[in-house]
């Protein structure tokens, strides 16, 4: 098994709207590392932190999973959606989507400043200077510190 974070703006799509939801496929990635994470290496089954990016502050609010394999991304060819992408042709569809099940809700959020203040997580990618990300890797000691702090 391996542990991700992705992460999304709470007005957009929040924790809230996957537990009303159950499943949802993660769309609308457009940079390439992002993308890769979730064609290459993301598995059915892997367990991912849900990260609030606007959140004041931000903050890890839950625990989703992969649900499926990869499979492509249609808001790419959709000319009225925010994430249209005119070089994505079904014969190259470019873009991917894994779909987010619901796995639980934080009891008591992990924020942004706590996690920098936390020495088991001085490494993880989201505390990197410039790293922005939507899709990254976390490591199964980030995980479970993560989970710890929640208090779930």
């Amino acid at each position: 098994m391996q542990y991700w974070l992705i992460k999304s703006e709470e007005s957009c799509y929040s924790i809230d709207d996957l537990k009303k939801d159950k499943k949802t496929p993660w769309s609308g990635v457009r940079n390439y590392q992002a993308r890769n994470f979730m064609r290459d290496s993301m598995k059915k089954g892997d367990l991912v932190l849900f990260y609030h990016s606007n959140g004041n502050p931000p903050h890890i609010a839950g625990i989703a999973k992969v649900g499926s394999a990869p499979y492509e991304d249609k808001t790419a060819f959709d000319r009225k959606d925010d994430h249209f992408d005119p070089k994505a042709t079904k014969e190259n569809p470019i873009w991917c989507v894994v779909d987010m099940v619901f796995v639980s809700k934080f009891k008591n959020t992990v924020t942004l400043p706590e996690i920098k203040r936390n020495p088991v997580l001085v490494h993880m990618v989201l505390t990197q200077r410039g790293s922005r990300l939507s899709v990254q890797p976390v490591s199964e000691k980030e995980f479970i510190t993560i989970k710890e702090m929640s208090n779930d």
